[in-house]
């Protein structure tokens, strides 16, 4: 397997730029895979519905431990030594992943963050850890070097908000000011619900680059590239499924079906497996 430096090296050459994202479970975790079988640490001391995939199957979540005020520090010590070791690693970049019932996303819910510290209670104050980690992690790169992920309605991993279009739009337009390289925004519920929460909105709220993504097609980014409602669009599985995405999408031509069966699945099997449109073409020859 090539290592980071051959695969950065790679994706200049080609005049790509990649990001590595930074990313904390928090109660999204289990003591089967923490040091000396932890439990899992969160803002609230709140049990998520679900099952977490151990190295012995999948394990209901546990009721993870509620952090002292005084740990909080060293959470935001690691964020920042994960930024030190992506820059030597050779990475162009970092995002921060504030998204989707981690541990960031954790204390910007409401439903999560029960704390009657400096870090819960406000949006303030629930917004209070995003903006330490993003302090910490912008000492070691450059603000335009720092992406944002959230995740405002989506209930994935047990995590629900009371009113995120009025308190995602406070974070958004707080984030605004800090001149980053993207927000990079899921939009709507990974679980199939439809969307609540005006995205338009919130993209209008930001001053600066806005990537859309959930569930978009070619067709479907075109569109919001064209009118304006966002500046970038990323796609997650239908590049898992196609490695020649752009390729495919350039020539019109039909994708892979990702095989959701697989999907965290812990070996190579729906990850490097997919065929190129070239190697379906030969053999179909």
């Amino acid at each position: 397997m090539a290592g980071w430096r051959e695969i950065t090296d790679a994706v200049h050459a080609e005049g790509g730029y990649i990001f590595l994202q930074l990313w904390y479970c928090g109660r999204i975790s289990h003591p089967d895979l923490l040091p000396g079988n932890q439990t899992p640490v969160a803002p609230s001391a709140i049990q998520p519905e679900g099952d977490a995939i151990t190295y012995q199957g999948m394990k209901p979540f546990v009721t993870p431990r509620a952090l002292e005020t005084d740990e909080i520090t060293g959470i935001v010590a690691q964020y920042k030594h994960a930024a030190e070791m992506a820059k030597q690693a050779g990475f162009d970049g970092v995002e921060v992943h504030a998204a989707n019932g981690y541990l960031i996303d954790q204390f910007l819910r409401d439903a999560t963050n029960l704390r009657t510290d400096q870090y819960g209670g406000s949006v303030e104050n629930r917004m209070r850890l995003l903006n330490e980690v993003l302090d910490a992690v912008c000492e070691i790169w450059p603000s335009r070097r720092v992406g944002l992920r959230l995740s405002p309605e989506n209930r994935f991993n047990s995590i629900s908000d009371s009113d995120p279009q009025t308190h995602f739009a406070y974070f958004v337009s707080q984030l605004s000011t800090r001149k980053l390289a993207y927000l990079h925004v899921l939009e709507g519920d990974m679980l199939g619900e439809e969307q609540h929460v005006d995205y338009r909105s919130l993209r209008d709220r930001f001053d600066g680059i806005y990537m859309a993504n959930n569930a978009y097609d070619k067709t479907r980014a075109e569109d919001g590239l064209s009118n304006g409602d966002c500046d970038m669009v990323a796609f997650g599985v239908p590049f898992l499924a196609n490695p020649d995405l752009v390729y495919r999408y350039q020539n019109d031509l039909a994708l892979n079906e990702a095989d959701q069966g697989t999907f965290y699945g812990g070996d190579e099997h729906g990850y490097t497996d997919y065929p190129f449109a070239n190697q379906v073409s030969t053999e179909s020859a």
